[in-house]
Order: C-alpha cells, then structure tokens, then sequence
C-alpha cells in the first residue's frame, strides 16, 4: 500500500485534481498544523482545544492568513491559491463573507496542493509564518 501520509504526486497529476478536491483535502492539513500546533503549544483542556482550534481554523481566519501569505507565494503557488479562491463554491456559511469565503478554499487549495505534492518542508515554513503573525498581533 502506498504511504498515504506522504504523498508525492507529480504536478501534472495535481493539476489534474479539481480546486475544490484540492481544497478538500487542504482542509484537512490546516486543520491537523492547527491542532497540532495547539496541542504542542501547551493548549490541554478539551474545550480550549475546541474553542482555539474553531477560532484558526474558520474562514475569517484563514482568509487572514492567506492575505499575510500571497506576498510570499511563488508563482506556481498563487496558482494554486487562485484555483480555489475562484471555484464555484455553492453554500457559504453564515459567518463568513463571499469573499472571506473565498480566499479561504484558496488557502486550502494551496495547502493540499503543497501537500500533495510532498512539499512538507513549505508548508510548515508557510504555517509557520501564519502562527508567527498571529503571535506578533
């Protein structure tokens, strides 16, 4: 069986993969950095976990931090980043805008795009940056 925490797809396979596939499983992978980042950062109660996790991981926040990262993207990056952020996108949830809405399915098209291609050490240097701002704020 193939290492399915490890994947490493051509470029062309990812390109292949639709915005929102991408965005998916970019979902996924922010919201495990998220966690993880948490629960290593010395967050132990369940409900702060939660609380903390949901604040990080909604569209608001991740439209946050795709506006701290575009500046930073290569440009094979933004392309990802664009993908997602312009997919047509059928139900928004009631907390988020359109737009805020948006830039966050291209943060997670980005992330499982990165992902996907095995490029574990850039995403961790973006979500780095991220957690880094948010520190600085």
């Amino acid at each position: 069986m193939e290492d399915l925490f490890h994947p490493v797809l051509t470029a062309q396979a990812v390109n292949a993969i639709s915005a929102l596939g991408l965005a998916h499983i970019g979902d996924a992978v922010y919201a495990l950095l998220v966690r993880t980042y948490l629960v290593t950062g010395g967050d132990t109660t369940s409900a702060h976990l939660h609380r903390d996790t949901t604040l990080l991981v909604c569209a608001p926040a991740q439209a946050e931090a795709a506006d701290l990262l575009l500046p930073r993207l290569t440009e094979e990056e933004a392309g990802f980043y664009r993908r997602g952020r312009n997919a047509n996108v059928k139900s928004i949830p009631k907390h988020a805008t359109h737009a805020q809405y948006s830039k966050a399915t291209g943060l997670e098209a980005l992330f499982g795009a990165l992902y996907l291609l095995g490029r574990q050490d850039r995403l961790l240097e973006l979500f780095t940056y991220i957690t880094e701002e948010y520190h600085a704020a």
